[in-house]
């Protein structure tokens, strides 16, 4: 039977063979050691006690749900709706606990119970349903993302405080979330290493028809797998919610992902059969390290996901290697001795490793720049042009004042942003410019600079439940009004229109939607026929509208979120745009001002992205330096039409 570790049978002789039989079959091990050292060399922040606390709670979430998901791999199956479970079990608890008003303990217990169905019911899907495992956990990963957003109708909702604490320390040092992932590895180590259903789910992996023909109830075993793969992913949930102190529908989007490039990476094979606790989570701490020291080094967002694509593909590469190399599976049962080495493995690289960092972090002694304001500016995503111009507009001031200004890309993921700003913390920078994914989810983060003493300016978003030195931003909710009463000029008064929202459970899409109804209400002659989300997207939107012309195909406006969305409803329009049909859009990007131009677009309600990112970077060294800054700083919005965009610049 097929089982978790794996031995080297080379025969290679002498210190040369021992070290190759150690490399072969430690890989992961020592990737995470090259990556510590390698790491520590080059930032001087990386080696600091808060920072390693940093990388282990930055590696709960995606370990715990790697954990369950390490279950499913080993039994050679995939489960790629985790990370929807996760949020919908969170969003249940949530929901439960405060608008049901059930008790916490049961509501997480509803959480929990959520997850096992999902699992079960992938299960089903695959054991008596006879649907691929990719088809049937692809379908479960639509269906529990679309239930969380139902039930959160978008908007994030406040976890209960008595949960809220697993995102909190114990006695002032050790991170819940950390010791949730300890546990929770345990847990799963025991069941793969000291249960029935463990040595089940190596033998379904090896060879699944010969472990039906030596008695193996098969399909009742994959159901309690795949059970175990969701008990999993709503204790990440619930874990990640209590971290940014809500339940956020788009929570965990696109960690499934993670999830299995972490066990992988770990060690174990896509086909099946080998896997084990101690590699995922190795795998997990090799994409926190890989992740954290790329912030800490500045390194883009986009980079970073190509350095983390590779490292999956050498992880793959490395596997195929070791098993060319004569790596064969180790019976199960085998002798404690095996287990023994390994321990010894583990020991001995962490003396080698506390040896080699120890001695890199005299390199980063007295290299400080004290002299160098240094500030940490983490914006909701550089995918849209808005953002990319408050960058812009930033890093020119920050460049014109002699400030070293670190940028990230959070790329709309709430979770990934908490990180920035714990790294930005521990880096001990001058001061934060933040630009909220989610402006509830931010808070905690916000508190623990505020606890660091560091200056934080909010940009474009505010952050609920912390103080923030100053706000930078425009009114969302005045320029969706403005938005409104364009249109409606427009049309007379009358007319019909569709409403392409933003991404459901951001705070800019809830704003700015809050705004259009404010603003279409003193124009009662505007029949809104339809209100869908395209997502800030520019694919989405002409998606989007071009469903919605089937069912509407007398449409006479449209106001779309922001300009990429505008620009999409532009191409599905065709030759109607700017003639038959007007379209407003929102921020006053440069695609949006050229079609402004051209008269396809008929208005942008423009933002001034670049003169947000200036004076944010204006006020944080003003905040730095202990000088008074203003509490809120508006920068005007405008509504650009052909008459007035050749004297604009954003």
């Amino acid at each position: 039977m097929a089982t978790d570790t794996l031995k080297s049978t080379t025969g290679a002789g002498g210190a040369s063979g021992g070290l190759r039989r150690l490399l072969l079959d430690n890989g992961a091990l020592t990737a995470l050691i090259v990556l510590v050292i390698a790491m520590s060399a080059l930032s001087g922040d990386f080696l600091t006690t808060d920072n390693l606390l940093n990388v282990g709670v930055q590696a709960a979430v995606t370990a715990i749900l790697a954990f369950g998901v390490t279950f499913v791999i080993v039994s050679a199956g995939i489960d790629l709706s985790v990370g929807s479970v996760a949020a919908l079990s969170a969003t249940v608890l949530a929901w439960s606990a405060t608008s049901a008003g059930v008790p916490v303990f049961l509501a997480v217990l509803l959480a929990i119970a959520t997850g096992i169905v999902c699992g079960l019911v992938n299960g089903v899907l695959i054991s008596y349903g006879k649907l691929p495992p990719f088809i049937a956990t692809l379908a479960m990963l639509s269906v529990a993302r679309g239930l969380s957003l139902v039930i959160s109708e978008g908007s994030p909702i406040a976890f209960p405080d008595s949960v809220s604490h697993l995102g909190d320390t114990l006695g002032g040092w050790l991170p819940v979330p950390v010791l949730v992932m300890v546990v929770m590895g345990l847990l799963a180590a025991f069941v793969l290493g000291r249960t029935y259903i463990g040595r089940s789910m190596y033998a379904i992996g090896g060879n699944e028809e010969a472990a039906r023909l030596s008695g193996l109830r098969v399909k009742k075993q994959k159901l309690a797998i795949y059970a175990f793969s969701g008990v999993f992913a709503a204790v990440a949930g619930v874990v990640l919610a209590a971290r940014l102190s809500s339940a956020q529908p788009q929570a965990a989007d696109g960690y499934e992902l993670d999830a299995i490039a972490a066990v992988v990476i770990g060690g174990a094979s896509l086909a099946g059969g080998t896997g084990k606790a101690s590699g995922t989570l190795i795998g997990a701490l090799i994409l926190a390290v890989l992740r954290n020291g790329l912030n800490l080094l500045n390194v883009s967002a986009f980079w970073q996901q190509v350095v983390i694509g590779v490292v999956i593909a050498l992880a793959v590469l490395f596997d195929t290697l070791r098993r060319k190399a004569g790596a064969t599976p180790v019976a199960a049962g085998a002798s404690g001795g095996g287990k023994g080495r390994q321990a010894a493995t583990y020991g001995l690289a962490a003396v080698v490793t506390v040896a080699i960092v120890g001695a890199t972090s005299f390199l980063h002694n007295g290299s400080s720049s004290a002299s160098t304001p240094r500030m940490g500016l983490s914006l909701s995503t550089l995918n849209n042009p808005f953002f990319v111009q408050i960058r812009a507009g930033a890093q020119a001031e920050a460049k014109r004042l002699g400030v070293d200004l670190t940028v990230t890309d959070a790329q709309n993921d709430a979770s990934q942003q908490a990180n920035q700003l714990q790294n930005f913390t521990t880096s001990n920078l001058g001061a934060i410019i933040v630009n909220p994914v989610d402006s509830d989810a931010a808070s905690n983060s916000v508190k623990a600079a505020d606890q660091a003493k560091i200056p934080v300016v909010a940009v474009d978003r505010t952050v609920n439940n912390a103080a923030v030195d100053t706000l930078v931003a425009s009114d969302n909710v005045a320029g969706g009004e403005l938005a409104a009463k364009s249109i409606a000029e427009k049309l007379g008064g009358e007319g019909k229109i569709v409403i392409l929202q933003g991404q459901a459970g951001t705070s800019a899409a809830r704003e700015r939607a809050e705004g259009f109804a404010k603003g279409l209400k003193a124009y009662p002659g505007i029949q809104v026929v339809a209100q869908q989300p395209a997502d800030f997207d520019r694919t989405k939107g002409l998606d989007v509208m071009s469903n919605l012309l089937q069912a509407h195909p007398d449409v006479q406006g449209v106001i779309a979120a922001n300009d990429e969305m505008a620009l999409g409803a532009i191409k599905a329009l065709g030759s109607k745009a700017g003639k038959s049909v007007h379209v407003v859009g929102f921020d006053g990007t440069p695609d949006g001002l050229k079609a402004v131009e051209g008269g396809t677009l008929y208005a942008s309600v423009a933002q001034q992205p670049s003169q947000l990112g200036k004076i944010a970077v204006d006020n944080a060294l003003k905040a730095l330096q202990g000088k008074e800054v203003e509490q809120t700083v508006k920068v005007p919005v405008k509504v650009v039409t052909k008459e007035n965009v050749a004297g604009f610049s954003g």
